[in-house]
Parts: C-alpha cells; sequence; structure tokens
C-alpha cells in the first residue's frame, strides 16, 4: 500500500507545477477526444493499480485536457478563477471529509457557515435576520428561493404546499423578463410551477427589464393571485441590471407580492460604492441568489441563497427528522438547502473572504470591471469592430465587419472560432438581438491589465488574419 503521506505530497507537487503553468499556457486545453478516450476509457482493472501512477496519468491527461479557466485570460461564460486561499481551503475541506448536514457530523462546518451568512448578508445590505444556504451553484440557490417563495406565497391564500403538495393549490402567477437566466425557468420547473407558463416581461436595448411594460404585466394577473416577480442583477450578456427599486415598488403594490432577484453575479456590485448604485434597493426584495464562484473566485460548489423571511426559508427546505439522526439547537444546514449529505462548502468562502476583506472583496470587483471597459474601448476604436452594449460592469459584447462586406454573424463567428482555436485567450459566442456576438466575462481576481492588452491585441490580430 502506497504511503499516504507521500501520496499526497506527491499530488501537492502535481498541483502547484499545473498552478505555476498556469498563466502561460494555451487557455483551450487539448480538444482530441478520441485521444482522450484513449487514455482515459479502459477496461477496469482486476487488481488495483498503484495511486502514484494512477494520480499522475491524471495529473498529465486530465492537466493537459483542463481548460484554463482558472487563469488570467479566460473570459468565458461568467467564470471566476480560485484565490489561492480559497484553494487551499478545498484541499482541507476534501481531507476532513465533513457531511455537513448536520451539526453533530461536522460542528466547525456549521460554525463556518454562520460566519460565513452573516458576512455576505452584510456585505450584499440584507436583512441582518435573513436565512441563508450554501448550495452548489445559482441554478440550485434559484431553485431554494423559489422553494421559499412558493412556501409563502401559498401560505397566504391559505395553502400548505410542503404537507399537501401542488395537487388542488391555487395557482401562482409568475412574472420574468424576457432576459431572464435559463436557470430561472429550470428552477421554475423542478418545483413544479413550469417554465413556460410565465408572464413575460419586455427588456430594452440593454436587456433591463422596462418598468412601464412590468406596470401594465401587473394590471392584466388576477388582483389576489398568488404571485413571485423575478427580477434580474447583472445580464447574462451586457452586465446591465433591472430597474429593482422601481420594480420592487411596482410589485409591492400587489398585496403579498414575492420578489426574486437573480443576482448571480451581478449583487457583488453591492460591495463596490462606485457600483452600488446599480443594485439600489435590492435589499427590499424577499429572496436572492448568487454564486461565489463567479466574483468571490473560489472553487466549484458555491452557490448562495438568501432568503428575507428565515421562519418560511426554514419551513420550504427543512426535511422531516429521521429516528436514527441527532439534531440539536445549533444550524442543522439540511434545514436550509435541497441537500442532506452535503460537501462543507463555507470552508472556502471563508478563506476567501478573510483573506480577501470587505475591501478586497471592492477592489476584486472594480478591477475586474475596469479591465472590461479597458478591453472594450480598445476594441470599439479598431476598424470593423463595435461594441453593442454600455459596459456598465464586467461584460462586453463585441461584433465585427468584415472587410470584404460579407455577412457580418457569419465573420463574427468565425473571430470566436479564431479565438478559441489560437489559444491565447477564450471566450464564448452568443446571440444578442438576433446578432452574433463576441461575449467577454471579465471574473478573474488575476487578470492584469497585461493580460486584457493582449488578449485585445490577439482578437484584433486574428479578426485581421486572412483565411
Amino acid at each position: 500500500m502506497t504511503d499516504a503521506a507521500a501520496l499526497l505530497r506527491r499530488t501537492a507537487e502535481l498541483a502547484v507545477a499545473y498552478l505555476d503553468k498556469l498563466p502561460d499556457r494555451p487557455v483551450g486545453g487539448e480538444r482530441d477526444v478520441a485521444k482522450l478516450r484513449r487514455e482515459l476509457v479502459t477496461p477496469l482493472p482486476e487488481s488495483g493499480e498503484d495511486p502514484v501512477a494512477v494520480i499522475e496519468q491524471l495529473a498529465e491527461v486530465g492537466g493537459r485536457a483542463a481548460v484554463a479557466m482558472a487563469g488570467p485570460r479566460y473570459f468565458g461564460f461568467v467564470i471566476g478563477g480560485s484565490l489561492p486561499a480559497a484553494v487551499a481551503a478545498d484541499w482541507l475541506t476534501s481531507t476532513w471529509d465533513q457531511n455537513a448536514g448536520l451539526f453533530v457530523a461536522g460542528p466547525a462546518a456549521s460554525v463556518v457557515e454562520e460566519a460565513v451568512g452573516a458576512w455576505l448578508i452584510d456585505l450584499f445590505g440584507l436583512p441582518a435576520d435573513a436565512g441563508y444556504g450554501l448550495v452548489t451553484g445559482c441554478q440550485m440557490a434559484h431553485f431554494t428561493c423559489l422553494a421559499a417563495a412558493r412556501q409563502a406565497t401559498l401560505e397566504r391564500a391559505g395553502w400548505d404546499v410542503t404537507a399537501r403538495g401542488l395537487f388542488g393549490a391555487p395557482e401562482i402567477e409568475v412574472v420574468v423578463s424576457a432576459e431572464t437566466h435559463s436557470t430561472v425557468h429550470t428552477a421554475l420547473q423542478y418545483l413544479g410551477l413550469g417554465r413556460d407558463r410565465v408572464h413575460v416581461v419586455e427588456a430594452d436595448e440593454q436587456g433591463r427589464m422596462r418598468a412601464d411594460r412590468l406596470a401594465a404585466v401587473l394590471d392584466e394577473i388576477p388582483g389576489g393571485a398568488p404571485l413571485i416577480v423575478c427580477l434580474q442583477a447583472g445580464n447574462v450578456n451586457t452586465g446591465s441590471f433591472d430597474p429593482i427599486a422601481d420594480g420592487i415598488e411596482l410589485a409591492r403594490r400587489r398585496n403579498g407580492a414575492w420578489l426574486h432577484v437573480d443576482g448571480a453575479f451581478g449583487m457583488w456590485a453591492a460591495a463596490s460604492p462606485e457600483l452600488q448604485p446599480l443594485v439600489e434597493g435590492i435589499g427590499l426584495a424577499d429572496s436572492w441568489a448568487t454564486d461565489a464562484h463567479k466574483w468571490l473566485n473560489v472553487p466549484y460548489d458555491s452557490g448562495l441563497a438568501f432568503v428575507a423571511d428565515a421562519e418560511v426559508h426554514q419551513r420550504a427546505m427543512a426535511p422531516p427528522h429521521a429516528a436514527y439522526l441527532e439534531y440539536g439547537s445549533e444550524r442543522d444546514e439540511v434545514s436550509w438547502v435541497p441537500e442532506f449529505s452535503r460537501r462543507a462548502r463555507g470552508f472556502t468562502v471563508y478563506a476567501a473572504l478573510r483573506t480577501l476583506g470587505r475591501d478586497g472583496v471592492r477592489q476584486l470587483v472594480e478591477r475586474c470591471c475596469r479591465l472590461a471597459r479597458r478591453m472594450a474601448e480598445q476594441l470599439d476604436a479598431a476598424d470593423g469592430v463595435e461594441v453593442l452594449n454600455d459596459v456598465v460592469l464586467n461584460q462586453a459584447l463585441v461584433r465585427f465587419t468584415p472587410p470584404d462586406g460579407g455577412d457580418a454573424d457569419d465573420f463574427t463567428r468565425e473571430v470566436i472560432r479564431r479565438v478559441q482555436a489560437d489559444g491565447t485567450l477564450w471566450l464564448s459566442g452568443t446571440t444578442w438581438h438576433r446578432m452574433a456576438a463576441m461575449r467577454i466575462s471579465v471574473s478573474n481576481w488575476s487578470t492584469t491589465e497585461a493580460d486584457a492588452d493582449a488578449s485585445v491585441q490577439a482578437i484584433l490580430r486574428l479578426a485581421q488574419a486572412r483565411p
């Protein structure tokens, strides 16, 4: 049997070697799927193999094929990297191997979540007594928040959905923007509310919900109907914000309406006095979903759900007690999230917040926004390049005009393909208002001005290259 300490030391060496090479390696990673299958998809061995050999092969093949999304020139999908302290805390989390569902199974995991919840509630300007839960990602944060919304709106209509389910329940009306993220629709699907059975509010040219159209849609919904209104803090394409304060005021005129905010990455603007006007009024909503991986730069498995009414949050999520388990007066995390057996995901968020502090979070958010503007300004100044959005946060949409007067959609997609294949940086494409566009998301703690400038130069070089 291989010595466990030697195996872990060797694994740490391999991990550090990968991180050391990260800033300079091609960002896209290896794409030869056939080769990867030959190396990784083998018959299950009859006898166990040497652990060091297994880990070394995984490090070589997996590291070679890994997309360098933890690196400084990855600008796809609003994906941050991982701060060194958060990576270190993630290693400890796996080493301790706590089941963070009950306090009795992991006391430190429970108490760390208390600290993290209090810090984040304060950082975001949410009600001090709000409920909170750490989930896998923003998808499950929406699920958790909208489960609480379902619970509360039906309770007001005299129906206990936790006990009785949806059979025979009053219908809940749900209002979303035309730009609402797909994860909100998926959460509605999971909760039995229907992803397509929604009232859709028109958005403006920047992707913001139009307050006048929201008012009109609300007027069309029968009075007294259970009602959930979903607002967005940070459009996934443009970074724009719905008129949150106005939207909440309009919905509050309907007795018992629940206001949910999708703040997957935009909520972090609350950490910056410079950006805080974008989220004005956000603390007046009823629930909020965000993701620490996107802008706090911790490893994956770090979604965050907040609910203003902690009691309804707990009623919506807490499972019935099982006789063989030990419950107590301390925080049992299972009462706030959809999972029972769960990773102790609070340690990474705790390490990140302690090492950054309030000012470090502010600087991280503001620096990413500044770099996004820098890249957009340089690209917009080039011939044949147009930035389609107001760069109010960390997102830029870019479109390219072909020099020969051909189709701009086809050419924009071709430039994106060239950039992805080149390896200097990685970004994604999108369709914005029926136009193909390049989508740049600046979210990584390690991205510098030099990275931003080198990326712009690569984009322009590839846009000007002959086919």
